[in-house]
């Protein structure tokens, strides 16, 4: 695990169905903060996709990714943690469509105040590594006659 022992650490789990974000004590298995998009705030949006015609096979996108990380920032920011880290092995390893979908999870902590240790080496991950970034930035956008 490349998260320090001495560091809060942020774990994802994915699902079809829901996106989860729980951050643990060091240490210890210890859940001192979490957001999830089963929450009642996204209850209105899943039941819609339910009803959806065609069926769609996943329930949340980057949208509600985005604010799940907002949720979970505001959280730690209330508890006094603004420092985490993430396991960069396990995050590289998820399939890509998973990866662009969890990026702003990312940004949504980072633009809330919490730093996240780690975070950097994601910014390699993704079809085009110079074109997508882990912070949302599109570097081909930002740099004139990069297209």
């Amino acid at each position: 695990m490349s998260a320090t022992h001495s560091q809060h650490v942020l774990r994802l789990v994915l699902s079809c169905r829901s996106i989860k974000a729980h951050v643990t004590q060091p240490g210890t298995s210890y859940i001192v903060a979490m957001a999830s998009s089963t929450e009642q705030e996204f209850l209105i949006q899943y039941r819609s996709k339910l009803d959806q015609f065609p069926r769609s096979r996943r329930f949340w996108d980057s949208k509600v990714a985005s604010k799940v990380g907002e949720k979970l920032g505001f959280r730690l920011k209330e508890i006094g943690i603004s420092n985490i880290a993430i396991d960069v092995d396990e995050e590289i390893s998820r399939p890509i469509d998973r990866r662009r979908l969890v990026l702003p999870v990312f940004d949504s902590l980072r633009r809330v105040g919490v730093e996240i240790d780690g975070a950097e080496r994601l910014s390699q991950i993704g079809h085009n590594q110079e074109k997508y970034s882990v912070f949302g930035l599109v570097a081909a956008e930002l740099v004139p006659g990069s297209r």
